[in-house]
């Protein structure tokens, strides 16, 4: 682990930071394996419910370093396995049973977006701008954005952002579906927390199923994927804290029923 990627666990819940601020978090070699491991480690303990990314500095990610890339790697074969060590975190997370929430503030582009795209709930601040920029540098997509995109806002809208130079505001990204909330840039860290805590707080593996259900799902058929949800929900229905609020609904539901009964 290097100073360019902090991770802490706090109760369950796993907080990655990007934290090369005078580069906008963008990726160099060391970030790239420091992040590989911080993916690794957070999804791979039991104890961890929750995963929050958040970003030190003005913005969130600008992908990669590209005068890093151009003097310290430079050559394709170079970018090349760096793309696959960075791939190797956003695949931890993305796989993971574990729900991931990114708070995003400022600029995310390039990489930087399959950065957001592997989390499963992102807000971001109202002064964010979001986007492709890979043509500009007379690159392709990587971390995962030709993967993710289309499926986040439908192939015409993730044609426009890899085939121009576009960035969209804050506003604009809520309505394609790239993020789920617009927050004021001094609350995007407590509010990304606060959806975090709310995993922990409730039905933490149910919703760590529920996310790796959907997530999934295009590795099956419809027929497999109706079969895995059968498994998943039979194997919930019998864990102690399925039976708990079962029960306390069933309660619930009783005491209901008997208010409204008029004998």
């Amino acid at each position: 682990m290097t100073d360019s990627i902090r991770l802490r666990i706090d109760g369950g819940l796993a907080r990655i930071t990007l934290n090369r601020p005078a580069r906008l978090n963008a990726f160099d070699e060391a970030m790239a394996h420091a992040w590989q491991v911080a993916c690794v480690e957070a999804t791979s303990s039991d104890d961890i419910g929750a995963i929050l990314i958040d970003a030190a500095g003005p913005a969130f990610c600008a992908g990669g370093d590209v005068v890093a890339m151009a003097t310290a790697v430079g050559t394709g074969a170079g970018i090349t396995e760096l793309a696959h060590v960075i791939h190797g975190g956003i695949r931890a997370l993305v796989e993971s049973s574990v729900p991931v929430v990114a708070a995003a503030q400022g600029t995310t582009a390039g990489g930087g977006l399959g950065i957001l795209l592997a989390s499963d709930y992102a807000i971001a601040a109202a002064d964010s701008r979001i986007g492709s920029r890979y043509a500009g540098v007379g690159l392709t997509p990587d971390l995962s954005v030709s993967a993710q995109l289309a499926r986040a806002v439908g192939e015409r809208r993730a044609l426009q952002l890899v085939l121009g130079d576009r960035m969209l505001s804050a506003d604009e990204a809520r309505a394609w579906g790239l993020i789920a909330e617009v927050v004021d840039a001094g609350d995007v860290a407590s509010r990304a927390e606060a959806v975090a805590r709310s995993w922990l707080e409730g039905a933490t593996a149910a919703f760590g199923q529920a996310k790796r259900l959907i997530r999934s799902q295009p590795t099956r058929s419809f027929a497999d994927q109706l079969d895995e949800e059968a498994r998943t929900i039979g194997a919930a229905f019998d864990t102690p804290d399925a039976r708990a609020r079962i029960a306390a609904f069933a309660q619930a539901s009783a005491s209901a029923a008997s208010r409204k009964d008029p004998r």
